[in-house]
């Protein structure tokens, strides 16, 4: 009998142009090593970033912005996601692109507005009244359906709860009984009702059955210590965009006519500033009674130059917001018309007030030998086997056309590798696609060479 392995039906990682990138790679006192966290070079960028980090950790940069500025393909969103990772997933990251505030939906300032306040993070604490422990009982009480018919209908829910230090049995109205099944709670899980509210949250099966099953996916918790009845703090993570929403979404009558109204809205709609006033208001009284903690995140608008003159004289005031994130921007223009005008030239296309704000960090062109490690750092990230001599061709053709275009030669290289049955990429095969595919200066060189045969 042929016996076959059924190859894993979970899914692979997709490997996106920064998926290599870790962190900032910096050593305990804050010096860039070489090559370390998937970042190679750009020593003084990285040292900066590093500072900016440990201003952020220490709440001392919230308000202000930061800008990368350098050519293209010097790792200026390489260092911005860096510097997200460095902060960790509890501080909120919103990257955004400078050409996504011209929608069509609502206005440019509101898109700027809306990411700002996604960008900024609200931690609450609260110390709710539950009833927390392994389940012992679940019996549902029927009685007669008082409308009629055939059918019974429940009338209460009889629970027992055990802890470590004792165990206890509860009635509960039948809405709970129905958000238990809604979390599939079975006898053996440990679960906790909110006392005011009545919401179920199952956290998992007793590590008493963990050795029920062979094979299982289920996660086993041990059992909560304490009385089944207790005061227990709940952290709830969320952005004043959510809070926004949540408070802005109308809630109409249930007649057909609202609820035509409801479908006909389109999907973005824009909130007031009166709106996010009372919120801001909320959201400060909160913060005064200690209940809530403001968390500053980052906001990443890349390609800063797109954005237009109207914008940037919102930027000054979003900035200056008592409630504001910290902004990086990132360009790689030079000297360059603002955008919204005709003739005003200006260091990176913004205005020369907004970059009296800015904290500015230079990014500056990989050298041969950084790109080579780049490119072994982006071969091994995607699985590829290569020779020694494929790497130190690929860097050549990366310093005179660019670093972007030769890791793009990658793929289709192990592509005709495997074409003609190797496993390791040559530097004959680097030769064959950078044959078959033009970079950028090629391409232009060969249009003004041919330029009368394209249509004006």
């Amino acid at each position: 009998m042929k016996i076959e392995e059924v190859k894993s039906t979970v899914r692979t990682q997709r490997i996106a142009a920064h998926s290599h990138v870790k962190g900032l790679g910096l050593d305990a006192d804050g010096a860039p090593l070489p090559i370390a966290a998937g970042l190679v070079g750009q020593k003084t960028a990285r040292e900066a970033a590093g500072i900016v980090v440990d201003l952020i950790k220490t709440k001392k940069m919230a308000g202000r912005a930061l800008l990368l500025a350098g050519p293209p393909g010097t790792g200026k969103t390489a260092i911005a996601l860096a510097i997200a990772q460095e902060l960790g997933n509890k501080v909120p990251f919103c990257p955004m692109v400078g050409s996504e505030v011209f929608s069509s939906e609502i206005k440019k300032t509101e898109v700027l507005m809306e990411n700002f306040r996604r960008s900024i993070g609200l931690r609450i604490r609260e110390t709710k009244e539950v009833y927390e422990g392994e389940v012992t009982e679940l019996t549902p009480v029927e009685t007669e359906n008082p409308v009629g018919g055939y059918g019974k209908t429940i009338s209460n829910v009889i629970i027992g709860l055990k802890t470590a230090k004792g165990t206890k049995q509860l009635k509960l109205d039948p809405s709970i009984f129905e958000a238990l099944q809604k979390e599939k709670v079975e006898i053996g899980d440990v679960i906790y009702i909110e006392a005011n509210s009545g919401a179920v949250k199952r956290q998992g099966r007793s590590d008493t059955f963990a050795t029920e099953f062979d094979l299982e996916t289920e996660e086993y918790v041990p059992l909560p210590k304490g009385d089944v009845h207790k005061k227990k703090e709940v952290i709830q993570d969320v952005t004043l965009h959510d809070l926004d929403v949540a408070n802005a979404r109308p809630q109409g009558g249930q007649d057909v006519l609202s609820m035509m109204g409801q479908l006909m809205k389109p999907k973005k709609t824009e909130i007031t500033d009166k709106l996010r006033m009372e919120i801001n208001k909320v959201v400060n009284k909160y913060i005064d009674q200690g209940i809530a903690e403001l968390v500053p995140g980052v906001l990443f608008i890349d390609e800063i130059h797109m954005l237009d003159l109207e914008t940037f004289t919102y930027l000054h005031k979003s900035l200056e917001s008592p409630i504001a994130p910290i902004v990086i921007f990132a360009t790689n223009r030079g000297r360059c018309v603002i955008r919204g005008t005709t003739d005003v030239i200006a260091p990176h296309g913004v205005p020369l007030d907004l970059l009296d704000r800015l904290l500015i960090i230079r990014t500056m062109p990989y050298s041969s030998n950084e790109m080579e490690q780049i490119i072994k750092l982006r071969a091994q990230t995607e699985g590829l086997q290569m020779e020694e001599a494929a790497f130190v061709r690929l860097s050549e053709i990366g310093s005179t056309s660019t670093l972007r275009y030769a890791v793009q030669l990658l793929t289709p290289a192990n592509q005709m590798c495997k074409v003609n049955g190797r496993t390791q990429i040559t530097k004959e095969n680097i030769d064959d696609v950078h044959a078959l595919f033009l970079d950028a200066k090629r391409s232009s060189k060969h249009l003004s060479e041919k330029n009368n045969k394209f249509m004006l």
